[in-house]
Formats: C-alpha cells, structure tokens, sequence
C-alpha cells in the first residue's frame, strides 16, 4: 500500500478519537516514544497512538483504520532490532501494553493464558510460587505479544526452545476487526493448517496478536552456571559442537568473544574474568544429573586448553546472566555515539566454527570495531558492527559486512536472522533465502492484509507481488 491521503489519515484519526477519547494522542512526545525500536537509526513516528485495553478496542480500531486504508503498526515494549516499529508509511501505532492481565495459569498443565502486554519478567513474577516458570528469555523485558509476532528466543532457547515451541495457541485480530482463535492447550494436534505457527514470526503483518496461551516449564531443582574461558575464539566454538555431540543438554551455551568480554568486564565490572573468548553455560536438573554434567562439560573445556569457574548461588548467578544481558549496552559503550547493526546469523552446528571464523576475519579486515555474542548451543551468533554514523564509507562498510554474513549463512543451510525477525532491514536477505516461496507469502499477505494496513514496509521485500 502507499501511504494514506491526508483526508484519509484526518478522517481516521477524528473517527479514533471520538471512538477512543484519551486514549489516542496525536502529541508529538509521544509519537516519537513509539518511532523506533533498539537496533537502528529509524525514527519515524506515527501518524497517532493507541492505547487499547481490550480486544473489542483492537477490533474496532482496525475496522476503523481498514475502512481509511490507515496503517496500523503493533507496539509492545518497544525492544525489537530490526526496524519493526519505524512508521514508514505513517498511520498508528497500536501499543498493546496496557492489555497486561495474566489470564489464567494452569499448573496441572504446565500453561498459561495471558494478554499481549504482559511482559515476560511480569508473568513470571506471578508464577514465583507456583513451582513453574516461563523459559524464553530474549534478555529484554519485552513483551510476550511482541516475542511472539518476531519468534523470540534467547539464551534458553538451546534445552526450552523458542517462541513457536512456547505457543500453544493465540487470539488475534484480522486487519479489518475480525477476532479468530488458533490451537488448543493440547500438546499436539493434527487438526488442520497451523495458523499459530503463521502468526509467530509474522512481525504484525498478518494480524495483531492480542492473547496467548504458552507452555511453561517446572522450575529446575538444581541451577548451576559455569564460566568456560578459553584461548582462542576457534576452541570455544569447538566445545560447544563437542559438548552437543555429546548429547548434553544444557539450558544456556552463550559465547562471548574477547572484544565483547573486554566490554562486558568493563560495563558490568566483571573484574574476576579475563578478557578472552568465553563460553557461559548452565545446567538445570535433579542434583545428580547436574553434578554430571558440570563434570563433562569441565572435562571438555579444560581438554580445549581452558579455565573454568562455577557458581550455583543464585546471586553470583544472576550477576553472570545480567551481564550477558547487558552485553548489547556494554557493546554500545565501545563507540559512544556510533551507529551500529546487529546481524542474527544461524547455522547448523556443523558450520558453526567456519561462519563465526569467517565473520571476524573480514570485521578485522576492514578494521571494524565488531564484538560477537551468540547462543551457540543451537547455531546462533550475533556480530555487533559498529561505525562512525558520520563516515559514510563506514557506514557502507557495515551494511556490506552484514549482509554477507547473511549471505554465508543461507549459502550453508542456515537463515540469516535466528530471532530478531526481518523486519525492514532484512528483507534482500529474505528474498534470497526464500526464493521462489516469496509470492506463496506474498499471496498470504494479500488473503489476511488485502488492503495492506498492518505493518507497511515491513518483512516481505518491495518487489513481491500481491495477486
């Protein structure tokens, strides 16, 4: 779709707020709070904001805003990196998160059923004494709606999975109001085509996403992290395709290389650990099972020619995790002021070593200031590539590095974003990977989207045609 006519978006607006009332704003503060995610420059704000507090308010906001050809951009906590939030063809920006109620939690079962708004640190503030936990964790406090619509996953994703394992089913709402439910609480079905699978990862393209029933997971009885520091980037990534080859299934594998750990010792003052690649790892299970496994990964570290640390107080811990955490900021912090772009490359295990080996020699290269993190355990790694925003040739240099990280990665099997989804900064690289499939996604788009209000410019790249 082009943008909406002037007449188009003041009739729409006028027909929001005198539907709405103040709960739609048109201040410009507050378009500018919802112009943008965390991983780009883009800064376009909408056109309005609202704020729904139920899904009759989603519904009759997209009828509104479909009958005035207005796009409607969904906004939860505002963490995505892949431009997801930019406002490129004006409209509304939906922010979903005062629809935050913890709907309902069955224990028996192992799930739960909540609105779009609540926050993953906020659900499992209310599951602290049930004996369950929810696993996903991206780092951010987004959420669930939003790691929903970009297939979240993050650290845990290696043992609990990700965000399509975690749906069981959703509630969403079609570009013009119409509410439909995908799933069940069943742990399997064989009854008909998956939309939950569809809508996860579809980035608010496809429909809104406004509840979700997830699957949770019993809090492990014993927890404990540990801190594998090697010699060379090449041996950390050789301990972690051995220590999956050996069948372990540990919670977390996340690797830091000696740049981002430099930056992580300074930021979160980490002052007990060298500045060399290193493996954060964690096993979760019955006490024996864990001591076990905390003896085999120790013996393939140190066979690697490594130091290892262990913590299982929960404190030392969460200081260890919070620092992964916080790696992007610690990262940020190398270039104060810089531009920056996360590339989300995932590859099998096999090619793991080679692609995060190719990745750095070509940083380095181009004399590019580039830390590599990555939850290694299931082939993912990120490069953080940061660069003058006033030097054009390194601006061009950074683009041209990320995409062919992309490019190495589809080339070997792979995708060229494990989590953070395409949004506007990925689709060339979209239509590379997918190839002849683009006009089956373009065709869905147009079935769900005729009008194409929901999330303009976003996930399936300019040149796919609608039928």
């Amino acid at each position: 779709m082009t943008r909406a006519t002037a007449a188009q978006s003041g009739a729409c607006i006028e027909a929001l707020a005198a539907r709405f009332g103040g709960r739609m704003t048109t201040a410009l503060p507050v378009r500018q709070e919802h112009a943008g995610g965390e991983g780009g420059a883009e800064s376009t704000p909408p056109d309005a904001v609202l704020f729904p507090r139920s899904i009759e308010d989603i519904s009759a906001a997209l009828a509104l805003c479909n009958d005035h050809r207005m796009p409607v951009i969904p906004f939860g906590a505002g963490t995505s990196l892949e431009g997801q939030l930019d406002a490129v063809r004006g409209g509304v920006s939906l922010d979903l998160s005062g629809m935050n109620r913890v709907l309902d939690i069955h224990g028996d079962d192992f799930d739960c059923r909540v609105e779009a708004g609540v926050t993953r640190e906020q659900l499992n503030h209310e599951l602290r004494h049930s004996g369950l936990f929810f696993p996903i964790d991206p780092g951010a406090n987004a959420t669930l709606g939003g790691m929903a619509a970009t297939a979240a996953s993050g650290t845990n994703a290696v043992r609990y999975g990700t965000m399509r394992e975690a749906c069981l089913g959703v509630t969403a709402v079609l570009s013009d109001g119409r509410v439909f439910h995908t799933g069940s609480r069943a742990r399997k079905s064989a009854c008909g085509y998956d939309l939950t699978r569809l809508l996860v990862g579809s980035e608010g393209t496809l429909a809104v996403i406004a509840e979700l029933q997830l699957r949770l997971a019993p809090i492990p009885e014993a927890i404990v992290a540990i801190v594998a520091q090697f010699p060379t980037l090449a041996a950390a990534v050789q301990a972690v395709v051995l220590l999956m080859q050996a069948g372990l299934r540990p919670a977390r594998i996340e690797l830091l290389d000696e740049l981002q750990m430099s930056a992580s010792i300074a930021y979160s003052r980490l002052e007990r650990l060298a500045a060399t690649p290193t493996l954060f790892i964690e096993v979760h299970g019955p006490p024996a099972i864990v001591a076990e496994e905390k003896a085999q990964v120790t013996a393939v570290a140190v066979a690697l020619g490594a130091t290892v640390q262990t913590a299982e107080r929960p404190e030392a811990r969460n200081l260890l995790w919070k620092a992964r955490h916080d790696a992007y900021w610690a990262a940020r912090a190398l270039m104060p002021g810089g531009g920056s772009i996360v590339t989300d490359a995932c590859v099998p295990l096999s090619k793991l070593e080679d692609s995060i080996l190719a990745a750095r020699r070509e940083a380095d290269a181009g004399g590019l200031t580039c830390p590599i993190v990555g939850h290694v355990g299931d082939g993912n790694f990120h490069m953080l590539i940061l660069f003058d925003a006033d030097h054009e040739r390194q601006r061009a240099a950074a683009a041209a590095l990320a995409r062919r990280i992309g490019e190495r990665a589809i080339a070997c099997g792979g995708t060229c974003t494990g989590e953070h989804g395409v949004g506007l900064h990925k689709r060339a690289l979209l239509a590379r990977q997918h190839g002849t499939a683009i006009p089956v996604l373009a065709a869905i788009k147009h079935a769900l989207d005729p009008f194409g209000i929901l999330n303009p410019g976003k996930t399936l790249p300019e040149a796919a045609r609608q039928p």
